[in-house]
């Protein structure tokens, strides 16, 4: 586990900024300096400071900021915040020269993207930083086209800010289907050290949770379920001193959410044409934070997922996950201004911006949904034992809920998860890729899941997976710990991969919180319920109570990360080594 070593803004209290401030931010936005108009416009062509070249010079330093009415110090690229769009096309070698302007080491990891474990940019694994004052040269060939993104692997920089998006042109430009093309990245933003948030929730876990079950939530439990059942379950919640509200970590408590950098307030724009399909990448940057996303008016398209296109399908809503992209295509047919609505999953907040034809307008901000209370069944579980183990289903509400077919001999247990770093386990988690998630269900709505993303392609591997490695997101809430099997980083052995080898990944979520989980240098191909190929992804985000299998083709040679993409897991221990070298060279 990483100790930060990035710029600490002052961390301040909340008194005097209202609710309202905290959700919608300044209008202002950004740069303390004043460098920011209080209305961000996105230029006609889509690219307003893109980069396209494929010899790039980064600056990262300190950025004076003040999202909230409160200056800040950010830690910027090229003295903005996203840092700069770097748009290059597939196949082209590309040199990028980094310079450290800050008092401590920093780092740049390019998110998804296919390279040499040197050029992959996390320190203490195959590169070692980039100290103050240093440059560091990363070159690479662009193996893939889609949407992705960079962001600092240092520290919590990258919840101050070190982060931008990526796109990569294919060489077929038929592909795009789009006469406008934005980027449209999500981040979390607060005026507290990340370190002081941390300490906070070492201290309370619950602390930024200020939506508490009330005797509202019990009555209107014991109308829907009866009295008796009601009681039970609440006490039973008492009883694993867990929170049937604990839907996010961090919340708008402490939280602006920002879209392109920008706040509610200030109302990120994105122009358009009568009649232009745009085509929108949504990049999920937040340090903490899912994101609920929907346009109000507007038919949502979804043609890429991590950068690689799917089958189109056509939904209302969808989540993302801090680490994912998705691409959707939308086409006004009017000359009306939409909102582009992105509530975080706890529905304390939302980031938003708008579509328009002209400068200058906007359309109504709808309300953030109802919180929705967790239930035993949206864990897995569905009574209790002993020990904290909670066995069994309620079969009635996980009806057609089935242990994924890849694990005909069921789920185990390690040793380490029945140790004091574990509060809780599965019994009998569900693979249902068509499950919305929390919140999502029943609204409505269409939204998307995985179960509606189909790749374009066959397994580009085509070989069935040689073995399978089983692994469980466990943590321990009370103490604010995260970890694979029960075992921290640094404890924890290493995963080895022979060089060439398809093997399986089964990730099972023992928790009460959804874990989006990322492996470097390679792909993750998500399966189905049956074992199948199904998409293709980087970072897959595992529902609580669910399992969830991807193969990997262990084709990179080199020493790579393997992690929860929430930071604040990540620096608390979840994540492991992941080997990859020829069959017989590891022990």
């Amino acid at each position: 586990m990483r100790t930060y070593r990035g710029p600490r803004p002052p961390a301040i209290p909340s008194r005097g900024l209202t609710r309202r401030t905290f959700v919608q931010g300044l209008a202002a936005g950004g740069v303390a300096a004043g460098l920011w108009r209080s209305t961000a416009w996105a230029a006609p062509s889509g690219e307003s400071g893109a980069i396209s070249s494929s010899d790039v010079e980064l600056t990262i330093g300190e950025l004076p900021v003040n999202f909230t009415g409160r200056a800040r110090l950010a830690t910027a690229i090229n003295g903005s915040v996203p840092g700069p769009l770097l748009r290059w096309r597939e196949g082209d070698d590309v040199r990028i020269r980094v310079t450290n302007r800050l008092t401590a080491p920093t780092s740049i990891h390019w998110h998804g993207i296919l390279l040499p474990a040197a050029m992959d940019g996390a320190p203490g694994f195959s590169f070692t930083g980039i100290d103050p004052g240093e440059t560091f040269e990363y070159r690479f060939r662009l193996r893939q086209s889609g949407t992705y993104w960079y962001h600092s692997h240092s520290g919590f920089q990258e919840q101050t800010g070190l982060y931008g998006p990526l796109v990569i042109v294919p060489r077929d430009l038929a592909a795009l289907r789009a006469e406008r093309d934005y980027t449209v990245m999500l981040s979390d933003w607060s005026d507290e050290d990340p370190v002081a948030i941390l300490r906070k929730l070492k201290k309370q876990a619950d602390y930024y949770n200020r939506s508490q079950p009330t005797v509202g939530d019990f009555l209107r439990d014991a109308r829907a379920k009866g009295l008796a059942v009601a009681a039970a379950e609440s006490r039973t919640w008492g009883e694993m001193r867990m929170n049937r509200t604990d839907l996010a970590d961090v919340s708008a408590v402490t939280y602006t959410y920002l879209m392109n950098g920008t706040t509610p307030a200030g109302n990120w724009t994105g122009l358009y044409r009568h009649g232009e399909r745009l085509r929108l990448r949504f990049i999920n940057a937040g340090a903490m934070s899912i994101f609920d996303v929907r346009i109000p008016g507007l038919d949502l398209t979804v043609v890429a997922a991590d950068g690689q296109e799917v089958d189109p399908v056509t939904v209302d809503e969808f989540r993302i996950a801090p680490g994912e992209t998705y691409d959707v295509i939308v086409t006004p047919a009017d000359e009306a201004a939409y909102t582009i609505f992105a509530q975080s999953a706890d529905r304390s907040g939302y980031a938003r911006g708008t579509l328009a034809p002209r400068p200058g307008m906007s359309a109504p901000v709808p309300e953030p949904d109802r919180r929705v209370l967790l239930t035993m069944a949206d864990m897995g579980h569905g009574g209790a034992a002993g020990g904290g183990e909670h066995a069994g289903h309620d079969m009635a509400a996980m009806s057609a809920m089935s242990a994924i077919a890849v694990l005909p001999k069921g789920i185990t247990h390690a040793p380490a998860e029945f140790g004091p770093t574990v509060d809780m386990r599965t019994g009998t988690p569900t693979a249902r890729l068509d499950d919305p998630g929390v919140g999502l269900r029943d609204n409505g709505r269409r939204v998307l899941t995985y179960a509606d993303l189909t790749s374009i392609f066959p397994d580009p591997d085509g070989r069935d997976p040689g073995r399978s490695i089983e692994l469980h997101l466990t943590g321990h809430m009370d103490r604010y710990l995260w970890s694979f099997n029960g075992v921290g980083f640094m404890e924890a052995e290493p995963l080895r991969f022979n060089y060439g080898e398809r093997l399986r990944i089964v990730l099972v979520n023992d928790g009460m919180m959804e874990h989006p989980i990322h492996l470097h240098g390679m792909w993750s191909d998500l399966e189905d319920e049956q074992g199948g190929f199904k998409v293709r992804k980087h970072t897959v985000s595992v529902k609580p109570g669910h399992v969830n299998s991807f193969r990997v083709t262990a084709d990179a040679l080199g020493r790579w990360p393997f992690h929860c993409h929430l930071m604040l897991h990540m620096e608390n221990s979840m994540m492991l080594a992941v080997i990859v070298d020829e069959e017989g060279r590891h022990g």
